[in-house]
């Protein structure tokens, strides 16, 4: 059978747009239907814009500290809608460059929405096209509770286009999104409190990282509220919200942000015209090569609930593309050893195992430690302290994890993540020189294990 297109994306984010940039290098005939934005999530309301964010929150601890190395400033003012602007000017040029990434590779864009109307087909504004493959690759989209005066709040999507800065934000969550947007408010001058229903935010980090930020946040004034969840919002006459928790306390806000999960987005996707299946969490059902239970439907990224992590998805994408295309050149993705950071202020960079994951693994490991005051605060009246670990196997001395909190540790972490991936041991850190004076020679420093 002849079809118009050998591979159909639907979903011009981050793995739809490798998947198709890749394929139509490898000569397939390609095309991507994207009915909202070009770049997905992570370039318009997820970890670029989101980054800016917290790179314009920082400036206030900048300010705040140049006075220890002689600076004299003027009170600092900070604008919003500025920020704002500029952000949206920057993810507009972003949205350009995948436009032109997409049409030189020869990939044919339809903006429209598209639905599958069986395992071969999809329409777009009233056009029928057929392919060999689909892909899906339609991402997540945040989801809000719904309870009395739910729709008051607001989610990520509208946190990045608020007119003005809330005075008082209530941010709800205990993941990265919620911890590093309470910074991110915070640290721009809003009064900010982080609600969380558990004991302790960020489950399945790295126990010691988690109750190493708190104690940071907690320094920096961030109101943290665990064991805390909301009843009721109630809009008052003046515009404001007034905030019921479960335990009877009411909170006054201006905006009430809320960070507690992500559903994949298959809206009116017509998965009904298809026996493509999910899992039991909702997310599309792919097996090891992201093939679904219709052999033609392909899926990857936040849609199918694995690692939702753009180098993730893009990791996928190329997969996928290889293993349709170019097969001499496919490797499966491997999902272990994948480094992340939260963006959080302080930031964590963390990469393979944490301590808890590794005992429950089954290993007998030894824990090397270090906090410390960074060499850049001594001149200041900052007492941040930096947290730096790693988690060894005791048997064979491999490094099983390696966890950060503070000053860009997304960016040391990265450079980590490595060596763990080559297997290096903690010999292997010992015997590499240091760079002096940095905070990442600690890493290479540490000698004797707090626990065996």
């Amino acid at each position: 059978m002849t079809y118009d297109f050998d591979l159909f994306v639907i979903g011009a984010g981050s793995g739809g747009v490798r998947a198709a940039r890749f394929a139509a290098g490898y000569g397939a005939r390609v095309a991507v239907a994207e009915s909202r934005y070009l770049g997905g999530t992570c370039v318009n309301v997820g970890c670029v814009p989101k980054k800016l964010l917290v790179y314009g929150a920082h400036f206030a601890e900048d300010f705040e500290q140049a006075a220890g190395f002689g600076w004299s400033l003027g009170d600092a003012r900070f604008d919003w809608p500025t920020l704002i602007a500029n952000k949206n000017r920057e993810i507009q040029r972003l949205n350009g460059i995948y436009r032109n990434l997409l049409e030189s590779s020869g990939v044919t864009l339809l903006e429209g929405h598209a639905r599958l109307l069986d395992g071969h087909s999809v329409e777009l504004d009233g056009q029928r096209y057929s392919a060999k493959h689909i892909l899906i690759a339609t991402g997540g989209w945040p989801h809000i509770p719904e309870f009395p005066g739910s729709e008051h709040a607001i989610s990520s999507n509208e946190a990045f286009y608020l007119e003005q800065l809330p005075k008082r934000v209530l941010v709800v969550g205990g993941g990265y999104i919620a911890v590093e947007f309470a910074s991110i408010f915070h640290g721009l001058g809003a009064r900010t409190s982080l609600l969380y229903r558990r004991e302790l935010f960020l489950r399945g980090f790295d126990g010691a990282v988690r109750r190493h930020l708190r104690d940071e946040l907690g320094k920096r004034g961030l109101d943290l509220q665990f064991n805390s969840d909301i009843e009721r919002i109630d809009k008052q006459a003046d515009g404001s919200l007034l905030a019921t928790l479960q335990d009877g306390r009411t909170l006054a806000a201006d905006c009430v942000f809320y960070a507690t999960g992500r559903r994949p987005m298959l809206d009116n996707l017509g998965l009904e015209n298809t026996a493509v299946a999910l899992n039991d969490a909702g997310f599309i059902r792919v097996d090891e090569h992201f093939q679904t239970s219709v052999p033609s439907i392909l899926a990857i990224g936040d849609v199918i609930g694995r690692v939702q992590l753009t180098p993730v998805a893009l990791a996928e994408g190329m997969a996928v593309a290889r293993r349709l295309f170019k097969p001499e050149a496919y490797r499966r993705v491997d999902y272990q050893t994948i480094p992340t950071a939260v963006f959080s202020l302080p930031n964590i960079g963390t990469v393979g195992l944490s301590e808890e994951q590794a005992r429950a693994e089954g290993f007998e490991v030894q824990v090397y430690e270090s906090r410390f005051r960074p060499m850049k605060l001594t001149l200041t009246e900052c007492q941040e302290r930096t947290l730096m670990k790693l988690v060894v196997d005791a048997e064979t001395d491999r490094v099983l994890g390696c966890h950060m909190v503070g000053p860009e540790a997304g960016e040391i972490v990265q450079g980590l993540a490595v060596a763990l991936k080559a297997g290096a041991t903690k010999q292997v850190f010992d015997d590499t020189v240091g760079v002096h004076p940095t905070a990442a020679e600690e890493f290479v420093t540490m000698r004797t294990p707090i626990t065996v």
